[in-house]
């Protein structure tokens, strides 16, 4: 087929995330116009306007996270953007500190980076994506963090990861991408920080 494994799943990644952003946006116009008219309020109309954003705003991320990452480069506006509508209403606040356009490749990566640290963080907590000449560091911060090890071992020794969950994925993917742009990948953790580094 041409493909190997990691690409083929980046694109269907691509393509899941495309078909699904064009009626979930079709449903965010319709709920607009509603609004306009004034014909409809109260909070059933306050949850589905909550959740088709929150819907849109998790595609957005899973785009940049898991579709194909080309070559292109991706503005501090849109990535604050789509950071700024998926953590709305969470309990996991990101900061993202870079100011230039940044690759859509390193941008993956960082996207992948929180995703894991959102999994150490269920009680919430904050994020900070920092980057410093070539090198990365999307570090958490929490009261409180659940730490699986042997997942987190498996960003840098991929091999050792035998059995994941769908919400577990981005553990396996991140090293694969790292290593498409020629990157390794370091963890830290201490007294309620977790850093990932790239």
């Amino acid at each position: 087929m041409g493909q190997s494994n990691h690409n083929l799943a980046s694109l269907i990644g691509s393509r899941i995330c495309h078909d699904l952003i064009s009626p979930i946006g079709a449903i965010t116009n319709g709920l607009e116009l509603l609004d306009m008219a004034g014909g409809v309020h109260g909070p059933e109309f306050d949850l589905i306007s909550d959740s088709v954003g929150n819907a849109g705003a998790r595609i957005r991320f899973f785009r940049i996270a898991y579709g194909a990452s080309g070559d292109q480069m991706l503005g501090r506006a849109e990535i604050m953007s789509v950071l700024e509508d998926v953590s709305r209403g969470g309990r996991l606040q990101i900061h993202w500190t870079p100011v230039e356009p940044q690759s859509r490749g390193n941008v993956r990566l960082a996207f992948l980076a929180i995703q894991c640290l959102e999994s150490a963080m269920p009680y919430g907590g904050t994020v900070t994506v920092t980057v410093e000449g070539e090198q990365w560091s999307v570090a958490g911060v929490s009261d409180k963090l659940n730490v699986d090890h042997a997942l987190w071992a498996g960003l840098s020794a991929p091999e050792t990861l035998n059995q994941i969950t769908p919400a577990q994925v981005q553990f396996p993917l991140m090293p694969t991408v790292a290593a498409d742009l020629g990157r390794t990948i370091a963890t830290e953790q201490a007294n309620g920080h977790i850093i990932i580094r790239f």
